[in-house]
């Protein structure tokens, strides 16, 4: 997704999206842009393959005045690159107009040929772009067919008359494609009342997408050309009949005043096709899996900067289930279908028919592995559904409903949902104490704790499993809980949970080794010319950590308390985490190790990529209390789900097992010797 921002004194900056095939500028301009759309025909390359011919021009359609004077062969020279931009869009002339234009471009009288080429452009502009002398802009409403496509692209003209002959890239804006979601700033406790951001009422009005087309062959700013063609990419998240208003300008200063830089411009949504999804499992059941649709340019449907939940915007993938629709404009797309790291992801090609209402498309998917089939069940212990990557506007975050898509589409068995400082107000109503009733019976979800925007941050921040209570004795607000994490902790173990720190590597960073065998700590976002340390790689590692992050630096001390039940590893470097608990487990001090995400902060691709695997006995019923109980005894690995180690044991004694001396994954040596490993 790429985006261009829009600003002036006194207004909030807004982002518009582009697809692939579009080059999108910085842009500086009032309120709206006024758009043109040439009616151009989308092929099947472009995933939008609607045939959409130029209407012809009379008064009602806005034809547009014929620019005179205009020097022939540098106005060929940039229609020949015009069209051929055009193709390479997708949206090619119609074969009567490829021809009358080819006409144009060579006759030998250059004031027919430069009407001729009018006459055949303008039947696919939306609108005319007038700078004057002065350099004010001003648009007109153009005469071509005022039809979008659901869920889709179309391409248009705009029609530019420079009489100040300015080179600068020309702008196009539109309220109707303000964002349909914003973040808030800070801790983003109360976003929606401490943030102007957007109003839920202002959705329904937010359903475009502009996109200029800047790229090569074409030039990304104007010519100075007196006459010229520029080339406009819309989207419609909408059907039916919807009004938007579109603006241009050249630069901070051009709009003309009266608002005559901006026209209204009501539109026609063709519905998209309603495409019904059969999502089949390895053994034929009924599924949820993760989608991902490009069109034959890459563009990703749906258009993610039109998406709000359960479709996330930062994602390429949408998640759907066996029944469930996707409504995609007919043309040709490459489909990848995957089910989290235990499956082969797939890719198909699919072809949505034009004059079609609705069709039907078939997804089968396949396991390279099933560790649950074995006992073995995975979890995510860290996942959030309000700050980080997730919007705080229309809503404040995303609901369990939400969340649970993408617990069922990665195939977690568990899955973690942890309220946390931003939206904290508004997200602990989804805490209950107990499983989501939305869960399913190898899919379990539920709502829990993460202390970060909390007092006690600094010192590391802190997992909170298998509450009943959420709210720390005696504080009602974020502000009021304790400052360090010990107390924390405490409370979490005396109400039965089970509890441990967030990325632990943060703030247990490594110094490098230099060749000379001395360390030196280098900071990694800015490494100096010249550098030759090497990155620590010993376990364990004598060098001291600075304790200075969010990971876990006050473990060191609580570990020793027998308040820690975990740390947590896979989404901070290895060696950073591991360090410090093989310390502490040559100590004597048996805290467990559990994998994580911390979704959608330190990875946002989807949920599940760090992840924990448990193993439940063949008479226990998957729960999240045996699960959860399971990550506490270390009766469990941890990793990134493509890599396992089932049934791993030494000396015949199965991790989170008792051992010989009756302790749990312990198995003593009367003095050193060759143990076996299995």
């Amino acid at each position: 997704m790429r985006s261009f921002q829009t600003a002036r004194p006194g207004s909030r900056t807004i982002r518009f999206s582009a697809g692939p095939a579009c080059s999108v500028r910085r842009l500086t301009a009032t309120a709206v842009l006024a758009v043109l759309f040439a009616g151009l025909l989308p092929v099947a390359r472009t995933g939008a393959a609607e045939e959409v011919a130029p209407k012809k021009a009379n008064a009602n359609d806005g034809a547009l005045p014929v620019v005179r004077n205009v020097e022939q062969q540098p106005l060929v020279a940039a229609t020949k690159r015009l069209v051929q931009a055009l193709e390479y869009v997708g949206a090619p002339l119609k074969p009567q107009d490829a021809q009358r234009l080819e006409a144009a471009l060579q006759d030998t009288d250059a004031s027919v040929s430069v009407r001729g080429i009018q006459q055949v452009l303008d039947a696919y502009a939306i609108a005319m772009v007038h700078i004057n002398a002065e350099s004010r802009v001003k648009v007109a409403e153009g005469p071509a067919p005022k039809e979008l496509r659901q869920h889709g692209w179309r391409t248009f003209l705009v029609k530019v008359h420079n009489e100040a002959g300015i080179t600068p890239a020309l702008a196009a804006e539109s309220p109707n494609a303000a964002p349909l979601f914003m973040r808030g700033s800070g801790a983003r406790q109360r976003p929606l009342t401490e943030s102007t951001l957007v109003p839920p009422d202002e959705v329904s009005h937010r359903f475009l997408d502009i996109a200029m087309f800047d790229r090569q062959p074409l030039k990304p700013t104007l010519s100075g050309l007196s006459l010229e063609y520029r080339i406009i990419q819309l989207y419609s998240r909408a059907a039916g009949r919807r009004e938007a208003e579109l603006a241009f300008n050249a630069g901070q200063g051009t709009q003309d005043l009266g608002f005559r830089n901006s026209v209204p411009i009501l539109f026609q949504a063709v519905p998209a096709v309603d495409v019904a999804l059969s999502v089949l499992d390895h053994d034929g059941e009924p599924t949820m899996a993760a989608v991902v649709i490009r069109d034959q340019l890459g563009r990703v449907y749906p258009n993610p900067a039109r998406r709000l939940a359960p479709d996330f915007f930062f994602h390429n993938q949408i998640y759907r289930a066996d029944g469930e629709h996707i409504a995609l404009p007919p043309g040709e797309y490459t489909v990848e279908v995957s089910r989290g790291p235990e499956y082969h992801p797939q890719t198909v090609q699919l072809q949505v028919e034009p004059d079609v209402a609705s069709q039907r498309a078939t997804f089968q998917l396949k396991r390279w592995i099933h560790p649950a089939a074995r006992r073995w069940f995975s979890g995510d212990h860290h996942v959030h559904a309000a700050g980080c990557a997730h919007y705080d506007s229309p809503t404040e975050g995303v609901t369990p409903a939400d969340m649970m898509r993408h617990i069922l589409g990665e195939d977690l068995n568990v899955g973690c949902v942890l309220s946390w400082g931003p939206c904290w107000y508004t997200q602990k109503q989804y805490f209950e104490g107990r499983t989501s009733a939305l869960s399913r019976e190898n899919n379990l979800m539920r709502y829990d704790v993460e202390v970060s925007g909390f007092p006690s941050s600094h010192a590391g921040h802190l997992c909170l499993l298998r509450l009943k209570e959420d709210d720390y004795p005696g504080a009602e607000l974020i502000e009021e809980w304790p400052s360090w994490t010990l107390p924390v902790l405490k409370w979490g173990r005396e109400q039965g949970g089970v509890v441990g720190y967030s990325h632990s590597g943060w703030g247990l960073m490594l110094p490098d080794v230099l060749p000379d065998g001395s360390r030196e700590f280098v900071n990694y976002r800015k490494v100096p010319t010249g550098w030759n340390g090497k990155a620590a790689s010993t376990l364990p590692d004598y060098a001291m950590p600075k304790f200075d992050g969010i990971g876990a630096n006050e473990y060191i001390v609580t570990v020793a308390h027998d308040v820690c039940d975990f740390i947590s590893a896979v989404d901070t470097p290895a060696i950073w985490e591991l360090n410090i608990w093989y310390h502490t487990l040559n100590c004597g001090m048996t805290a467990r190790i559990s994998g994580e995400t911390d979704f959608p902060c330190i990875y946002g691709d989807r949920v599940g990529l760090g992840r924990i695997y448990v193993q439940l006995p063949e008479s226990q019923k998957l729960d999240f209390d045996s699960w959860i109980l399971g990550v506490r005894d270390g009766r469990s690995y941890c990793g990134d789900g493509r890599s396992h180690i089932l049934d791993f044991q030494v000396n015949g004694t199965l991790a989170g097992t008792k051992g010989p001396g009756g302790e749990l994954s312990r198995v003593d040596l009367k003095q050193p010797g060759t143990v076996q490993v299995t």
